[in-house]
Formats: structure tokens, sequence, C-alpha cells
């Protein structure tokens, strides 16, 4: 059994992060296995490297350990542009230039507002006629053709409303070169990873890694979608939570033993 946890150093480390580091470090030594630990670092423009120092530290306190070097996104470039480039190749990608506003306007209802999917508001499909051909285009976001890419074997299992309910996603930022839906794949299946647990809040994107995992001939892992921490309000605790960072816990002088205890752990 192999586990990961993989932060992007771009704020604290909170209750949340911190369940979910512990869930995936304890179900792999329970089972004798390996956790591992990635920096997911693809944003560098938020990535900070304070932020991943305070990481690794908190990590540390918590009682957790990794083998090391530590992969990082960021020297992944290649990796990710050769699984970019299979794509394209199949005639499953497409350039999209629009901003969040562009998107926002075509895909709005006025009666019964925007659809939501796991980026936000679903792409309407705009530029999916743009050419497919030539080079892989650099200087435009890149999306996968979500009812292209379901046609045929790749779709066995998966839900029929994928297109819908999740659309066409974007696999490569222009200014970062790939994307969390496809970096994460590409880099789960580079370190073997057997098992996922992440938060339920990342189950709608499931049926799109899967899919990804199979157009790229890579293993699926088995996924597990754990409960959210939250506050006393029921909202889910995020970056921006920094009350909730392990470190002002620490500076209170907790324990490990009562961040396992706050996180229903102990």
């Amino acid at each position: 059994m192999i586990t990961r946890f993989a932060p992007s150093p771009t704020g604290p480390l909170h209750l949340g992060h911190a369940y979910s580091a512990m869930l995936a470090h304890d179900m792999a030594m329970a089972a004798g296995g390996t956790f591992l630990l990635r920096i997911e670092d693809i944003d560098q423009t938020r990535a900070r490297p304070q932020w991943e120092a305070q990481i690794l530290d908190d990590l540390h306190w918590l009682g957790l350990t990794w083998p090391t070097p530590v992969m990082r996104q960021s020297d992944r470039g290649p990796a990710y542009d050769a699984a970019l480039d299979a794509l394209w190749q199949r005639g499953l990608l497409y350039p999209c230039t629009c901003n969040r506003r562009d998107i926002l306007t075509a895909a709005s209802a006025p009666q019964e507002g925007a659809p939501m999917g796991p980026d936000g508001v679903i792409y309407p499909g705009t530029c999916s006629g743009k050419p497919r051909s030539g080079p892989r285009p650099t200087d435009s976001a890149l999306r996968l053709d979500t009812s292209l890419a379901l046609q045929g074997n790749d779709a066995h299992g998966l839900p029929d409303d994928v297109p819908t309910t999740i659309g066409d996603v974007v696999l490569a930022r222009r200014d970062m070169g790939t994307s969390y839906h496809l970096s994460v794949v590409v880099d789960d299946a580079a370190q073997g990873v057997t098992h996922v647990l992440r938060g339920e809040d990342l189950s709608d994107a499931t049926p799109i890694h899967i899919l990804l995992q199979r157009l790229l001939g890579l293993v699926t892992p088995t996924y597990r979608h754990h409960r959210l921490i939250r506050d006393e309000a029921g909202k889910r605790l995020a970056k921006r939570d920094d009350a909730r960072a392990i470190a002002i816990y620490r500076a209170d002088g907790a324990s490990p033993q009562d961040i396992r205890a706050m996180v229903g752990l102990a």
C-alpha cells in the first residue's frame, strides 16, 4: 500500500490538511506500507518557500514521516508535456482563450444561474470547435473534449452525465503548462500510489481522473473520500482560515495528540 499527501505551499497547514495527512499516514503504517509526501507547487505565482518549510515542520511535529527526496511538481514539466502530447495527438484536446467572465456569461441562464462542477462554472464548450491539428499550442489553455474522450472502452463504468456535470476541464494552463487534474494523475502513477485519501469536496473530480488514467494507460488507484473538517458554523476550512493553522495551535501549547483529538483521530 502506498498513500500520499500532496499539499500546495500557498498557505499554512490547517486542521483539515492535518486530518487528511494523518489519515493517509495511519492507513499506510497500519498496512505496513509507505506514506509519501508530494509538493504541489505548479502555481509558482502563489507558492512560497516559507509556507513549504512551515508545512514540513508541522507534519514532522505531528509525527509523520516519509521517504526523501520529496517529489515536486515544479520539476515534472517533461512528464506533463508527454501526457499532453499524447492526448493532443489523439485530437482529445482543444485550445481555449476564454477568461472567467467569458465563461460565466456564456454559461449562465438568467433564470437558473450557471451550472457548477469541480472547477467552478462548467465550461459551455465555446472554443470546442477550434483547430486540433499541428503542434500542440502552448500560448493558450487546453481543455479535454470530455464527450469525445468518453467514446469507446474508456467510458466503461463512468457516469453517463460526466460531460454535463464536469464538462471540458482544463488540462493545461497557459501560465503553468499543466493543471491539477493532469498533474495529479501523472504524479500518482509515477509514484505508484495505490490508495488516494482526500476530502469529499474532490469526489466530483474522481471520474475525470479515472478517465484520464484510462486515456493515458495508467493504473487507477483506490479512491476514498473522507469527511471535511468544518468550523463551528459548518463552513469547510480553507487556507485563509489562519486561526485554524496548526502553527497557531502549536504556539498556544497544543500537543500532536490534542490535534488528533480535535479531528476525531484520538
